[in-house]
């Protein structure tokens, strides 16, 4: 059993999904700054939990359409239309974005275990994200939907994402200074993002018809 291969794309998928600046790394690097980092690893073990849980049933479910060949081919033509569309908005049609984080007052632990877990679950992007991400490494034979492959890659996510979360903890300061070039390309970045996803998924869907 090779246990390396799930928790290295888990790992990867963690870091490409999360490292660009959004509003739970914000809010983890402005609790930092306001409170100390104590509080921000509470607020980063919550939303860490919580993206787990997301990721555990999103891959059950990416487990249950595998089974579908019809169903997965289906996903990857939505999957190109949708990854198109976002390309297609964030390079010409989005406007720049406005850094909306708030300020925050001093909070125990536990509520920022809490608000980490709220901000998470009200973020709906991880499930289709893993969905998507474990089916095309299946269809790849670089994962299997066993209960072990699927544990090993949700603990390559969770430390893959907790990582990351503490790279914006630690790196406060420098990520401050540059925000406002960061958040003023943030549509190309991530219009770059979504425009390699869909050349990768337009080479699947070739690949399954051909």
């Amino acid at each position: 059993m090779n246990y390396i291969t799930p928790f290295f794309f888990g790992f990867l998928s963690a870091v490409v999904g999360i490292i660009p600046p959004g509003l739970i790394n914000m809010t983890a690097a402005k609790v930092n700054h306001k409170e100390g980092k104590k509080n921000a690893l509470w607020f980063v073990f919550g939303a860490v939990f919580i993206i787990a849980i997301q990721v555990f049933f999103s891959i059950i479910f990416a487990k249950i359409i595998h089974r579908r060949p019809d169903l997965v081919a289906l996903l990857r033509e939505v999957g190109l239309g949708i990854f198109s569309t976002l390309t297609v908005y964030f390079f010409w049609l989005a406007k720049k974005p406005k850094d909306k984080t708030k300020k925050l007052g001093a909070k125990s632990v536990t509520k920022r275990f809490f608000l980490g877990m709220l901000l998470s679950a009200l973020n709906f992007f991880p499930i289709p994200y893993y969905v998507f991400v474990s089916i095309s490494l299946a269809s790849y034979h670089l994962f299997s939907f066993d209960t072990t492959s699927i544990l090993i890659f949700v603990n390559g996510v969770v430390i893959g994402s907790f990582l990351v979360f503490y790279f914006y903890i630690s790196f406060f300061n420098k990520i401050e200074s540059k925000r406002d070039f960061i958040m003023k390309n943030m549509n190309t970045i991530i219009g770059s993002i979504t425009g390699l996803i869909s050349i990768i998924t337009l080479f699947n869907i070739l690949e399954y018809y051909w």
